[in-house]
């Protein structure tokens, strides 16, 4: 499904999706992303470590990973499929096998991996939807951890094991752990794409909506400036 189509989908289910929504002006949403503008992004990311997710659309994973503490860049892309090379209309064919994914660059003496699993899952919509997350569906937006090491594999299962355990969904939590191998960054258009678009209507009332629902329930994790959930 692509965004146009997402959005008009999303307009048709707002009235039950309201109360689990977090409503952000027009305001807000413009000085936030204006923050997120200003930010300084180091040209050596080679001493940072990596983190790498796939959970619906990745405009939204992007800008959320960048407004946690400790993050230092996020690139949206593409993972998880054979095509070399894929462009962002290849994927969106849901034949290359790729979901849209995001690259996290993080400072591990400021944020843990385990942080970022727990930014990863509890930020989604329905971790249990199966390809897809809200209005966007299709195998492109499947969630999926990608892992480097065993590590990372046993905390993202013991993290899935848990919310499975803890009865708080009826339904078992569809996220994929496989490993990593390789990472297409996306288009330069689609590229911190909420920091300067905040006023369309799918990033203002699907993207930014949900990154605030997360925010307003962990404002300890995020950067100051960053929150669009707090009132301007």
């Amino acid at each position: 499904m692509n965004r146009a189509s997402a959005y008009l989908s999303t307009l048709l289910i707002s009235a039950s999706l309201s109360s689990c929504g977090q409503t952000v002006s027009s305001q807000t949403a413009k000085q936030v992303a204006h923050n997120f503008q200003k930010d300084v992004i180091p040209s050596d990311l080679s001493k940072y470590s990596q983190a790498t997710f796939a959970a619906g659309c990745f405009w939204h994973e992007e800008t959320l990973f960048e407004s946690i503490k400790g993050v230092v860049k996020g690139v949206s892309g593409y993972a998880g499929g054979t095509t070399r090379n894929p462009t962002y209309e290849d994927v969106e064919t849901g034949t290359t096998g790729h979901a849209e994914t995001v690259n996290v660059y993080y400072d591990s003496t400021m944020v843990s991996y385990t942080t970022l699993l727990k930014v990863y899952f509890e930020s989604m919509e329905d971790p249990t939807q199966v390809n897809g997350q809200g209005p966007d569906e299709g195998t492109q937006y499947r969630s999926i951890v990608f892992y480097r090491n065993f590590k990372e594999k046993a905390m993202a299962e013991e993290s899935i094991n848990k919310l499975n355990k803890s009865g708080k969904y009826k339904k078992t939590i569809a996220a994929q752990v496989v490993p990593y191998t390789v990472f297409w960054p996306a288009e330069d258009y689609h590229q911190r794409y909420i920091n300067t678009h905040s006023d369309e209507p799918y990033v203002s009332n699907v993207s930014i909506r949900d990154i605030a629902r997360f925010q307003a329930a962990h404002p300890e994790l995020i950067k100051p400036g960053h929150n669009f959930a707090l009132k301007k």
